[in-house]
This record gives structure tokens, sequence and C-alpha cells, in this order.
């Protein structure tokens, strides 16, 4: 059986940070259980998440908050937030509209090892990320 006091915690309590504030969390569309993506949050992106129903995250490249379909219009409408045994990572299921990969595919895991250890592509493309983003120099 569980341990109750799990249920008076707070979730931020529960939650734990690494040393650079950053906890990883795996993305699921929430009718199919397809893994879609797996991104950073900090406290704040994820309290935004809590807040707004979507997806906010902490880009390490760029160093902000990422409102995830913000510039794509590729939103992750927030179903569920699970956290694992160790308090270490998230799960967020979601609704996702369009593709949550940026380079266009449905699931950021769209490509799969073949037995003769070459890739294959294993996932729809959903838009073509020059048009959303503009190409890159």
């Amino acid at each position: 059986m569980g341990d109750n006091q799990d249920s008076r915690k707070s979730f931020f309590e529960t939650v734990k940070f690494d040393e650079k504030g950053l906890v990883p969390a795996i993305v699921q569309d929430h009718e199919t259980g397809k893994v879609l993506m797996m991104a950073w949050m900090n406290r704040e992106s994820l309290q935004m998440t809590f807040e707004k129903k979507k997806a906010c995250y902490w880009s390490r490249s760029r160093q902000e908050l990422w409102l995830k379909g913000e510039s794509s219009g590729n939103m992750q409408d927030v179903h569920d937030i699970l956290i694992d045994c160790d308090g270490d990572t998230l799960l967020l299921k979601v609704s996702q509209t369009g593709g949550a990969c940026h380079v266009g595919y449905h699931s950021c895991f769209y490509r799969k090892a073949t037995d003769d250890l070459t890739m294959e592509i294993c996932d729809t493309l959903m838009f073509n990320p020059e048009e959303v983003y503009g190409k890159k120099s």
C-alpha cells in the first residue's frame, strides 16, 4: 500500500530539481500513450504550466522560458502532471496540436534503429519547419 503522507505533501515539495534547478519532463499523448518529447522544466515553468494548463518548459540553449507552440502554433494542452517515485522526473499527459518535434514530426522520437544499425523514419511529418520557423542560416 502507498504512503498516505505523500497525499498531504505539496507537489513542489516533492519535486527534486537538480543542481541547476531543473527536472526532466517526459511528454506523452494523453489518448494514445505515445511519447512525444522530453524537455526540462524549472520551478517557474512548472508553475506556469499548472496555471495556464499549457506546457511551458525551460530552454537550456536560450536560457529562457519556452511556452510550447508559442511561435509554431503546436501547443500542448496539459491534462495531467505525474511525478515518479523518486520525485526526479515528471510525466506530462497532453493533447498535442500539430507536431511536437521542432523538425516537423508528431514525436521527437521519429527515427528507429534497424537491424543493420541504420535508421528509418517511423513517424508522420506534420509540418515543414522552414515554413513555420523560417530558414536557419
